[in-house]
């Protein structure tokens, strides 16, 4: 049986390093709407799925990375899963400001990330997002965005996203992923 295990080491070492297999998913600018944890309807989306790019129904399914939160006082949060109480004691999915435009962001950083706490947010912030670990290999996914709109009318935010779903893929510009 070791013999086994050996070959399948050597495989997942390589897929981790340099030589993953080719990327499949093109990165495609969306955006996306959520409505917040509070004063909003259930049937608007509050989370935000990396490894679906999509927004997530929170009482439906806890499979989501973060969410959007207005508090008491009328201010703006996302908030990933561990600051919900909704963490593991493992790896968990985290946001990360950013100092450059949406445009110029073209890899995720790798450490940095904000995964206990909420994020406050405004129109015209970047954040990049990594996700919970759903890849087979181990690795987070990857999303940038940009708060383009929120009205606190309806307790709603809009995001420019540009996700990466191709396992072990930090790059975060349009197309197929190189790296």
């Amino acid at each position: 049986m070791t013999r086994f295990l050996a070959p399948a080491a050597i495989f997942l070492a390589a897929a981790c390093g340099d030589q993953l297999f080719p990327a499949s998913f093109e990165n495609v600018e969306e955006d996306v709407v959520l409505g917040s944890l509070t004063n909003t309807p259930l049937s608007i989306p509050s989370g935000y799925s990396i490894p679906d790019a999509q927004a997530v129904r929170t009482e439906i399914s806890s499979a989501f990375d973060f969410a959007y939160v207005i508090n008491g006082a009328g201010e703006h949060f996302l908030v990933p899963l561990d600051a919900l109480g909704l963490g593991s004691s493992g790896f968990n999915p985290g946001l990360i400001r950013s100092e450059v435009s949406f445009e110029a962001i073209e890899e995720a950083p790798v450490n940095g990330y904000t995964t206990s706490d909420s994020v406050a947010v405004a129109v015209g912030d970047v954040l990049v997002a990594r996700s919970r670990i759903v890849c087979s290999l181990g690795v987070p996914q990857y999303v940038k965005l940009e708060v383009m709109e929120i009205n606190d009318e309806i307790s709603t935010i809009r995001l420019r996203t540009m996700p990466n779903v191709n396992c072990g893929f930090r790059a975060l510009l349009p197309g197929i992923p190189t790296s």
